[in-house]
């Protein structure tokens, strides 16, 4: 079996799971998808593509590397959802009780399920921030109630939550939504205080899944469900800077990511944001 390849081009020394204070966690699986199939390769994409990125960080002047950043093998259940959102469930509790901070790569957006409970597990009071272009509230969809399409309707099961850059929607999640939590796409253009508002509704504690078809498809198109008038880069890291300001960010996940093998700009774009909110995250441990 080849070696898995590790996230970014960290040197030697940081890369030791004992010494990390992070662990990536890929999560290959694309068992519920419904359009676009490929959200699989999206952990090896996004891996491959921090190869090619510096590990300065200028905003925040640091390099969070020099925390260690440890890159698990995959999870790679794929007899049904359910057994993998519990795969995925007990190996993240085991680097919890070791201490590390989880960033989990999908796959699609039903691998976050997991995450979650594994995160409400070990922090009372959790919250999770969506960043997303679909509620994801369906109870069930296609037979399954951990179908992607259902993973938000799971996490409220879990805790409270907050939904950012929803536009696209069922009737029957429109009629179980909390309008209060959810941060429609188009009400937020040219709204200069909805960020605010958004980080008011969170918990002390948070959990953030980032489902990339959220941004625009101007700047992330290779996704198995694109969605027009999403959030643009400057959107995403401003929300997400003042939630890691305000709030203890736990863990957090990048899903939903399609690979197009003819352009790498998006795979590019999500390693970047994993290392940015990293650095965020981690910028007053230095």
């Amino acid at each position: 079996m080849a070696e898995q390849k590790k996230f970014g081009d960290v040197p030697k020394g940081f890369d030791d799971y004992g010494k990390s204070d992070i662990v990536i966690l890929p999560v290959p699986y694309d068992g519920t998808s419904t359009w676009l199939k490929g959200a699989d390769r999206g952990p090896d994409a996004i891996i491959e593509a921090s190869h090619n990125m510096y590990l300065y960080d200028i905003e925040t002047d640091s390099e969070v590397y020099r925390h260690g950043i440890f890159t698990d093998a995959p999870v790679r259940e794929k007899k049904s959802p359910e057994a993998m959102v519990s795969a995925v469930r007990s190996r993240v509790a085991l680097h919890i009780g070791a201490g590390k901070f989880i960033v989990t790569l999908g796959g699609e957006h039903s691998v976050s399920v997991g995450a979650v409970q594994a995160h409400g597990d070990k922090y009372p009071g959790l919250s999770v921030l969506q960043i997303d272009a679909h509620a994801d509230l369906q109870d069930e969809f296609n037979g399954s109630r951990y179908n992607h399409a259902c993973v938000m309707a799971r996490v409220r099961e879990i805790c409270t939550i907050v939904q950012v850059g929803i536009r696209s929607m069922d009737a029957c999640e429109r009629a179980s939504a909390d309008e209060e939590r959810v941060f429609y796409a188009e009400r937020i253009q040219g709204d200069r205080k909805w960020i605010d508002r958004a980080v008011s509704l969170l918990t002390d504690v948070v959990y953030v899944t980032i489902d990339v078809d959220g941004l625009d498809i101007s700047i992330m198109p290779a996704t198995g469900t694109p969605e027009p008038g999403g959030l643009l880069w400057y959107d995403v890291i401003e929300l997400l800077k003042r939630v890691a300001e305000r709030r203890r960010i736990v863990g957090f996940d990048v899903v939903e990511l399609c690979p197009n093998q003819f352009s790498k700009q998006s795979d590019f774009l999500a390693a970047k944001l994993v290392y940015r909110l990293l650095s965020y995250i981690f910028i007053d441990k230095k």
